[in-house]
C-alpha cells in the first residue's frame, strides 16, 4: 500500500493512486511485447521461413490484435477488467512459450502463423482492459490526465524501450535468447499489475447484473447504431492513427529517395519524432482536463495533424534534407497525434456507465483497424510515387474528423462543466 504522502503526490500528478502499480505493470508488459518489434521478421527469414509467409503471419497477428482490441472492452464489462488482464497475460505467456519452444524450432510456417497470430489477443486484453479499469476508477476531473499516463506507459514500452532492451540484450544472449527476455518482462509486468493493485473496487464487471456474455458482446456491436456518437468517436479514433500507419509505408522511401536523407538520418528522425509523441501523450492528457476533452481533440488533434501533414511534405520538398527543419515539421504531426489522447475519456463519457465498456470496445477496435486502413490508403493512392495525393487524403480525413468531433458532447467533459454557471460553486 502507498503511504498517504505518496498517494497524495501521485494524485497531484493526475494518476489514480490505487492503480499506480497497474501503470508500472503496463509499462513493463509493453516493453516485453515491444522487444521483438524490430527484429522478429528478419529473424524468421534468417531461420529459413519464406518472406511472404512471414508477412502473412504478421497480418494474421494484426487481425487478432484488432479482434482482441474489440473484445477487451466488452469482456471487461462482463467479467471485470482484472480478469481480462489475467487472461491476456496468460495467453501471451503460454503462446509465446509454445512459439519459442515448439513452433519456431519445428520449421513449420503454418504452426508459427497460427501460434503467433493467436498471441495477438494478449496485449490488447491486458492493456485495453486496464484502460477500462482506469475509466472506471479515475474521477472525471482528472480522467484525461489518467489516460494520458496510460498512453505514455503504452507508447514508452512499445516500441521505444522495447527496442532499446532488444538492442542491449541481443549482443549478450543472442536473438533467440532475447525473445525469452521479452517473455520475462511480460510476466513481470503482469505480476506487477495483478498483484500490486490491491484496491479492487473498480476491478469487477460494469454490465447490468444478470447480463449474459453473448448479450454484452451483442451490445458491443449494436452500440454502433444505438449510440451514433460512439460511432462518430470511433471514426475520429480511426483517423487518428491511420495516416500514421500509412506513413510507415511511404515515408521511408519518400524521405530517402526523394528528399535525400541517409537511412541512418531517417531512422534518427523517426526516433526523435515519436519520443516527442510519447511525452506529448502525457501533456495533452493534462491539457484535456483543463481545456476540455473535445476541444483538445478537435484543435490539438485533428487540426494540428492536418497542418503537420502538410508541413512534413511541402517543407522538406522546398528545403531538401535539412534534419532540424524536417524534424520540427514532422514533430508538429507527431505531437498532434497525441492531441487525440482525451478521446479515450470522451468516447465512454458520451454514453451511460452501463454502455461504457461497449463504447471502449468500439474505440479500441477502431484503434486496431487503423493499422489496416492506413497502409490500405497508401496502396490505393499509389504509394510514395504519389505522396502528394496521400498527404491531401490525410488532410481531408483529419478535417472531416474535426467536424465529426464537434458532435461528441459529454456532461463530464471539463470543457462543458467549466462553462456551467454553477461550476465554480460546485468546486467549493
Amino acid at each position: 500500500m502507498l503511504s498517504e504522502k505518496t498517494a497524495a503526490l501521485v494524485d497531484r500528478l493526475g494518476l489514480p493512486a490505487p492503480l499506480l502499480w497497474g501503470y508500472a505493470g503496463v509499462l513493463l508488459f509493453m516493453i516485453g511485447d515491444g522487444v521483438e518489434s524490430n527484429y522478429l521478421s528478419p529473424y524468421l527469414v534468417d531461420e529459413g521461413f519464406a518472406e511472404n509467409r512471414v508477412a502473412m503471419a504478421v497480418s494474421v497477428y494484426g487481425i487478432f490484435v484488432a479482434v482482441g482490441s474489440w473484445l477487451a472492452g466488452t469482456l471487461s464489462a462482463v467479467f471485470g477488467p482484472r480478469r481480462v488482464m489475467l487472461a491476456g497475460a496468460i495467453a501471451w505467456a503460454v503462446l509465446e512459450a509454445v512459439l519459442l519452444a515448439l513452433a519456431i524450432p519445428s520449421g513449420s510456417e503454418l504452426f508459427v502463423t497460427v501460434i503467433y497470430g493467436l498471441r495477438g489477443i494478449g496485449y490488447p486484453f491486458f492493456a485495453y482492459a486496464f484502460l477500462v479499469w482506469i475509466n472506471s476508477a479515475a474521477p472525471a476531473h482528472q480522467r484525461g490526465t489518467s489516460v494520458g499516463w496510460f498512453w505514455f506507459a503504452f507508447g514508452a514500452g512499445l516500441p521505444t524501450l522495447g527496442s532499446l532492451v532488444a538492442g542491449a540484450s541481443i549482443p549478450v544472449v543472442g536473438e533467440y535468447g532475447t525473445f525469452w527476455v521479452g517473455l520475462g518482462l511480460v510476466a513481470l509486468g503482469a505480476a506487477c499489475a495483478l498483484i500490486g493493485v490491491r484496491d479492487l473496487r473498480h476491478a469487477g464487471p460494469t454490465a447490468p447484473e444478470g447480463g449474459s456474455p453473448v448479450r454484452e458482446l451483442a451490445r458491443g456491436i449494436t452500440i454502433l447504431w444505438r449510440e451514433p456518437r460512439v460511432t462518430a468517436g470511433a471514426f475520429v479514433r480511426l483517423v487518428n492513427t491511420a495516416p500514421n500507419f500509412a506513413l510507415f509505408v511511404v515515408a521511408p522511401i519518400f524521405f530517402t529517395d526523394t528528399i535525400g536523407f541517409e537511412q541512418s538520418e531517417y531512422l534518427l528522425l523517426v526516433t526523435c519524432v515519436y519520443t516527442a509523441n510519447v511525452f506529448a501523450n502525457l501533456v495533452f492528457g493534462i491539457v484535456g482536463d483543463r481545456f476540455g476533452w473535445r476541444r483538445t481533440v478537435t484543435w490539438f488533434g485533428c487540426v494540428m495533424c492536418a497542418v503537420g501533414a502538410l508541413l512534413l511534405y511541402y517543407v522538406p520538398l522546398a528545403v531538401g534534407p535539412n534534419f532540424v527543419v524536417t524534424l520540427l515539421c514532422w514533430a508538429v504531426f507527431g505531437i498532434g497525434l497525441a492531441g487525440f489522447v482525451p478521446l479515450t475519456a470522451l468516447v465512454p463519457a458520451v454514453v451511460g456507465k452501463a454502455d461504457s465498456g461497449s463504447a471502449l470496445a468500439v474505440y479500441t477496435l477502431a484503434a486496431g483497424l487503423s493499422a489496416f486502413v492506413g497502409p490500405a490508403i497508401a496502396g490505393l493512392v499509389g504509394g510514395s510515387a504519389h505522396m502528394g495525393i496521400a498527404i491531401w487524403t490525410f488532410v481531408g480525413l483529419y478535417l472531416a474528423a474535426a467536424l465529426v468531433s464537434l458532435t461528441l458532447h459529454a456532461e463530464e467533459d471539463p470543457g462543458v462543466s467549466a462553462r456551467r454557471p454553477d461550476h465554480a460553486v460546485a468546486q467549493r
